[in-house]
């Protein structure tokens, strides 16, 4: 009997996992995918992305080149948008304006303990397709560090940690419609 239990379910399981997999393949075939991405690509098929330059007034070298491949990547990777160098469907433009960094925490002998680095980026977004979804908008991402740690030991690790949630924030700003 418990053989007989135990084979149901399987059974049962198994059905749910085929449902499960219907359902996903559904709604990718609809024009959503759970990346995010709601473009509809009968009327939008490029986007345009210009390098956002630093114009923080402090810059570690290898911020901008590793913020800008990273936009790219993002919608390359999550998008069937082509990009182009001018008249692009959707257009990105924007500068890294803010690269900062601030005690965060204090120990009981008015140490620091932590450090909290901050990234702000500007972001321009136009849709030649419905300007009403246009918008100029500032996203900024934050990473914290033990104060025993260098900065140069752990900048690499946490620009690139708040590279990846820029980028995410941005994307979902303009093709995910969050």
């Amino acid at each position: 009997m418990a053989l007989l239990k135990l084979t149901k379910m399987k059974k049962l399981k198994y059905i749910l996992a085929l449902c499960l997999l219907v359902f996903m393949a559904s709604c990718a075939f609809k024009g959503y995918k759970f990346n995010g991405a709601s473009i509809d690509y009968s009327k939008t098929k490029t986007i345009q992305i210009a390098e956002f330059p630093v114009r923080s007034s402090y810059v570690w070298g290898p911020m901008g080149p590793l913020f800008n491949n990273r936009l790219k990547d993002q919608f390359a990777d999550h998008t069937k948008l082509i990009q182009v160098k001018r008249n692009g469907d959707l257009k990105l433009e924007g500068e890294i304006t803010q690269y900062t960094q601030r005690n965060k925490s204090v120990t009981s002998d008015g140490r620091s303990a932590q450090t909290e680095l901050a990234m702000t980026v500007n972001v321009r977004f136009t849709n030649s397709k419905n300007h009403a979804e246009d918008f100029e908008k500032q996203f900024t991402s934050t990473a914290s560090y033990e104060t025993t740690k260098s900065l140069n030991a752990v900048q690499e690790e946490l620009v690139t940690q708040m590279t990846k949630d820029l980028v995410d924030q941005i994307f979902n700003a303009t093709v995910a419609n969050w």
